[in-house]
């Protein structure tokens, strides 16, 4: 149990600890491969799989808990990181020294992708052996809800050379239907093969906004335009439009970032902006979230842990803004997002891809349940899911990247990311 007389300094600091040590550490890298032309598609790609990257960490005391790192890291890359480097320096390690032994401890790709991993599942093993789910051994508040408000993100499949704005309308009023409240979408298919141009993408919002209605909380992610024609042409009108956040309009790589968020915050007082998904630690999000420069911060459990997203949220709470995480991926991601969500104090809403991929919820033996955009949490201990039987062989891992080039375009000089 939690002992809420004190605020803590740290994740585990109240928790009442046990004697339970790691035995082993265990990778698997699955895949789903769809039968279709594609899963989604974006700009010049083509989605034809979906990966996951299963940990599971097991103890003297017979306790197995269960997560993943970023798969978008390579499974296949992080299951070797962690044999070689993570299992043999964890094997005998006691469980609750979780925070010491894995918070923030890489500083590659792989390395942040493979410390969250084990991060993640050792909570899992930590709420399972204390009879609780994660969120509440989280939190510190007393009548913490295990109600978390889920935003329906897609808006990857509608193509500017089709029929663009009438596929992007139509899957808005489908989400609208299911009892979404929010809908986040993309910029579609290349710009440049289709002859989109910001003007006419303009018309095409205002369309989207009469279509939805006023209440329907409208979302845009990042798209590599210009900053001054952000500030000039498009934030006036998501400004108008009455959008609900504008995701990542500047890479954070970029030296006048910080900067140029506080400018595009001030070109729509009303809008806020978010951002930060690729982000591993507190000390990236601090300088944004006290200047006001990001509202909404959406680092991902699967590169952060759920160690250093707690920390994270408690410094986002400090300065009044939102925690709202990237969570693009499958399940094992998304059961280690929804406690985090739940169980910092900042917590807003949680991103689930409505693409479909059996590796969201086909992997539990009971699924979170979701109703009008809303999941519940189980109250079970840890995670509280188990895992269906024989999963690697029903998603057998299946090597290289998950992405290939929108066939339309293999003519065309065009980039694979943005065009």
């Amino acid at each position: 149990m939690v002992n809420l007389e004190t605020t803590r300094k740290y994740p585990t600091q109240n928790l009442q600890r046990q004697e339970i040590r790691i035995t082993n550490i265990k990778v698997t890298p699955l895949s789903y491969v769809h039968d279709g032309e594609y899963l989604w598609r974006c700009a010049g790609l083509y989605v034809w799989k979906s990966d996951a990257a299963l940990v599971q960490i097991y103890t003297d005391q017979g306790i197995v808990g269960i997560a993943e790192g970023s798969p978008y890291r390579g499974p296949d890359r992080l299951k070797d990181y962690t044999d070689r480097y993570i299992t043999p320096m964890l094997i005998g390690a006691n469980i609750f020294d979780v925070d010491l032994l894995t918070n923030n401890q890489g500083h590659g790709p792989i390395a942040e992708g493979a410390w969250a991993g084990v991060n993640n599942a050792l909570w899992d093993v930590i709420g399972k052996a204390l009879g609780e789910p994660v969120y509440k051994l989280l939190s510190d508040d007393p009548e913490v809800s295990n109600k978390v408000e889920i935003y329906a993100s897609g808006g990857v499949s509608h193509a500017w050379y089709e029929n663009g704005e009438q596929d992007l309308i139509q899957e808005a009023l489908q989400y609208k239907a299911a009892g979404y409240t929010t809908f986040k979408f993309r910029n579609g298919t290349s710009w440049r093969y289709s002859g989109m141009d910001m003007k006419e993408y303009l018309k095409i919002l205002s369309h989207l906004r009469s279509a939805v209605g006023s209440e329907f909380r409208l979302v845009i992610e990042k798209f590599p335009w210009p900053f001054e024609v952000i500030v000039s042409e498009l934030c006036p009108v998501l400004e108008g439009l009455g959008f609900y956040w504008y995701e990542e309009p500047i890479e954070p790589e970029n030296a006048a970032s910080l900067d140029q968020h506080l400018a595009i915050g001030e070109a729509m007082p009303s809008v806020m902006v978010s951002g930060g998904e690729s982000w591993w630690n507190r000390w990236q999000v601090r300088p944004y979230v006290s200047s006001g420069a990001m509202n909404i911060v959406q680092t991902d459990a699967n590169l952060t842990g759920i160690s250093e997203g707690w920390y994270i949220g408690q410094t986002i709470h400090e300065f009044g803004q939102y925690y709202c995480p990237h969570n693009w991926v499958g399940g094992l991601t998304t059961i280690a997002n929804i406690h985090l969500v739940a169980g910092v104090p900042c917590g807003h809403m949680c991103e689930l891809n409505q693409t479909y991929n059996p590796l969201k919820w086909e992997i539990f033996k009971e699924p979170y349940p979701i109703e009008n955009g809303v999941l519940t949490i189980p109250d079970r201990p840890g995670f509280g899911v188990d895992l269906i039987e024989n999963i690697e062989q029903r998603f057998p891992y299946i090597p290289g990247p998950y992405y290939k080039k929108n066939p339309i375009f293999k003519d065309h000089d065009l980039p694979l990311w943005w065009s």
